[in-house]
């Protein structure tokens, strides 16, 4: 059996801890006993950016803002859908997950940050939201295990209903915000409606046609 090595550490703020761990070519990073992701596990987080940059088609130099690096599964399918016009910011708040991207996991990421259109910054989503009126065609939600928070309570607020109306004000005219969720929440999705989206949920599975059922809510501003 290969073992499993644990690579490195990283608090998160307000106290919790993510572990990157490695077994062979595989990676997982874990929050206790939860396994976040792994890179063996990529369809929903992929369907996160193609199913919004579909949407988008026809936008000339779109701008779309990702909240959470991860294992560069979205960032890469988004630049893959995207024209050479087009810009993507990914707002990650642990700089060590931008490190592991850039060190240990830099071959899964294949080249994605150093794509022209790729601009990291390593700060909480909620202030590239809050700082840009209007300027998003799109964001990208994946910071959690969706509208019921797992790793930061704080993330809730993102989900809110002010948080929402205030994604509302940073897209564009018919602009989207799309939220990857573990599971269902219809609360969440009369919050979108009241925040004046028009709402749409796709079910997709983690490995593509396989794996487990993730949700995915691609919410257009009205």
């Amino acid at each position: 059996m290969v073992p499993r090595i644990l690579i490195d550490a990283a608090e998160i703020p307000g106290g919790d801890v993510l572990r990157l761990f490695r077994r062979g070519d595989e990676f997982s990073i874990m929050l206790g006993a939860n396994e976040l992701m792994n890179s063996r596990v990529s369809g929903s987080e992929e369907a996160l950016a193609t199913l919004a940059c579909d949407r988008l088609a026809g936008r000339a130099a779109a701008r779309l803002l990702v909240g959470g690096l991860g294992m560069g599964f979205t960032l890469r399918a988004a630049l893959g859908r995207l024209g050479a016009d087009s810009a993507v910011t990914v707002a990650e708040l642990v700089p060590a997950v931008v490190a592991w991207a850039r060190g240990p996991m830099a071959s899964i990421f294949g080249g994605c940050l150093e794509d022209p259109r790729t601009v990291v910054v390593e700060e909480d989503v909620a202030a590239q939201i809050v700082g840009v009126r209007g300027g998003w065609d799109a964001i990208l939600l994946d910071v959690d295990n969706g509208p019921d928070g797992l790793t930061r309570r704080s993330n809730d607020r993102l989900y809110s209903a002010a948080g929402l109306g205030a994604a509302r004000l940073a897209l564009s005219p018919g602009g989207l915000l799309a939220v990857w969720s573990a599971a269902p929440d219809a609360p969440f999705v009369r919050r979108l409606e009241t925040a004046g989206f028009s709402v749409e949920e796709v079910v997709v599975k983690a490995r593509g046609g396989r794996g487990a059922r993730h949700v995915i809510w691609l919410a257009t501003r009205l």
